[in-house]
């Protein structure tokens, strides 16, 4: 009988790869109404970070039970994704030559969670450090592409990923064992903040993952604030 953790696996991986191919009249909807190329991209990018990401990610912690699954998607995710970049056939309606960040955004999922659950024995604090970088940044990109027309770094984007990502933070905070939503609610203050910040190839995906993945542990390690 065939693994139902691994049926899983491909049809999440499915899912993830009929999204970023679905998405792609988006761009051309966006460039209709009067969008730049670049920005009509990077709207893009965001829902796939949402959408072929976030949903997949959400499901984690309720269909498996061995994180090696998300490590498994998340790094052939990535290596699929970087290798349109090297071969130059980059998935031209969510893709730049500017960064390889939606490579570096499958690989940091898939490790976070499978370090993180291994570390704390908890899916959902395992996943949350992915979720902030997955709907917090996509919410980040949103605003800014509505607020800028074009991609940029701004205070208006930080707030906006704060006030989703805080009260995340604090609700599965809530939920862990032990009980740590402070930890939580500052973990998603920290991983908004960082995403502000890009040092060449260390870009904001991976510092709002390391950023909020330390506050996490340190906050199992040492316990609830109150």
């Amino acid at each position: 009988m065939v693994d139902s953790q691994l049926l899983w696996f491909l049809g999440l991986g499915g899912w993830a790869f009929v999204t970023v191919m679905a998405i792609k009249p988006f761009h051309g909807y966006l460039m209709s109404k009067g969008c730049e190329n670049m920005v009509a991209v990077y709207y893009n990018r965001k829902v796939a970070h949402m959408v072929a990401g976030g949903v997949p990610l959400i499901m984690c912690p309720i269909v498996f039970t061995d994180p090696i699954y998300p490590l498994l998607g998340g790094v052939l995710g990535s290596i699929g994704l970087a290798a349109t970049h090297i071969m130059d056939k980059r998935l031209w309606w969510m893709q730049t030559e500017q960064n390889m960040n939606d490579a570096t955004f499958a690989f940091m999922l898939g490790i976070s969670v499978y370090a993180l659950w291994h570390l704390l024995d908890d899916a959902w604090l395992a996943i949350l450090p992915a979720l902030f970088m997955a709907y917090g940044d996509g919410v980040t990109g949103i605003i800014r592409n509505k607020m800028f027309a074009k991609r940029t770094k701004s205070a208006w984007g930080n707030l906006g990923m704060a006030i989703l990502c805080v009260p995340l933070g604090f609700l599965i905070g809530k939920n862990a064992d032990p009980s740590i939503p402070l930890w939580g609610a500052i973990s998603g203050a920290l991983a908004s903040f960082v995403e502000r910040y890009e040092f060449g190839p260390i870009d904001d995906n991976v510092l709002i993952v390391v950023a909020s993945s330390i506050v996490i542990a340190l906050g199992v390690h040492l316990g609830p604030l109150i």
